[in-house]
């Protein structure tokens, strides 16, 4: 063992360029060269941090779909989310909503567990359908998720930590956003970006002052400092 936690890390908001958009390509040799697992944990549809994690060089351990996908090695765990996500897709548009992704739909064609919606689309009426199709709403700061009410990265990381033969708690988490929370309160130690919103900033151990990348290659700096 190196002495190293493993690391439990968001995507979009947390890996990102300061801009928010496009994975900073200076995480990749920091993520490749950790010497202990590291779990990608999104909100993208699974097909993407499967890809980022052959592009970083590291195992296929990820979380997708705020939860409903996992992925550990050859475990591929996807929640039965029913006929409720197609459902509430076909409602949202009956009432005059508009996914916003246009026609190709590139955010929910491989998705399989929720949907996304451009944060342009009206939010009151995707909290009412969700609340009719007994799904949770979720704010990513990117996008509008309308996924299961009983599954979370949390949940998720619990899967992935098994595997490994780890808990939960062994694992250092960074993230941005309320779909990091659940996974801020199963670990012993989190990092919240700069630009994260003000529930994850309440649920983790650390705020830190940089943001997006920048704040993400801090808190690894520190973990490593910490654990010298």
């Amino acid at each position: 063992m190196s002495g190293l936690p493993p690391l439990a890390l968001d995507i979009d908001g947390t890996l990102t360029r300061p801009s928010g958009h496009g994975v900073d390509p200076r995480v990749f040799d920091p993520v490749r060269d950790w010497p202990e697992p590291v779990v990608l944990a999104t909100g993208k549809a699974f097909p993407y941090p499967i890809a980022l994690s052959d592009f970083l060089d590291v195992p296929h351990l990820v979380v997708a779909e705020n939860g409903g996908v996992v992925v550990a090695g050859d475990d591929v765990h996807v929640h039965d989310a029913g006929a409720r996500i197609d459902a509430i897709a076909e409602a949202f548009r009956e009432r005059g909503g508009d996914l916003g992704w246009g026609d190709a739909d590139l955010v929910n064609r491989w998705r399989e567990t929720e949907l996304a919606v451009r944060r342009d689309a009206p939010a009151d009426l995707l909290r009412d359908l969700a609340d009719e199709y007994d799904l949770a709403f979720v704010d990513t700061g990117y996008a509008y998720h309308v996924k299961p009410r009983e599954v979370s990265k949390g949940k998720a990381l619990d899967r992935v930590a098994a595997h490994l033969d780890l808990a939960p708690e062994d694992f250092v988490a960074v993230g941005d956003s309320e779909n990091d929370v659940s996974t801020f309160e199963r670990v012993d130690h989190s990092y919240a970006v700069a630009n994260a919103d003000e529930k994850a900033k309440a649920a983790a151990t650390v705020v830190l002052d940089d943001a997006h990348a920048d704040g993400t290659l801090a808190a690894l700096d520190d973990i490593r400092a910490n654990d010298a």
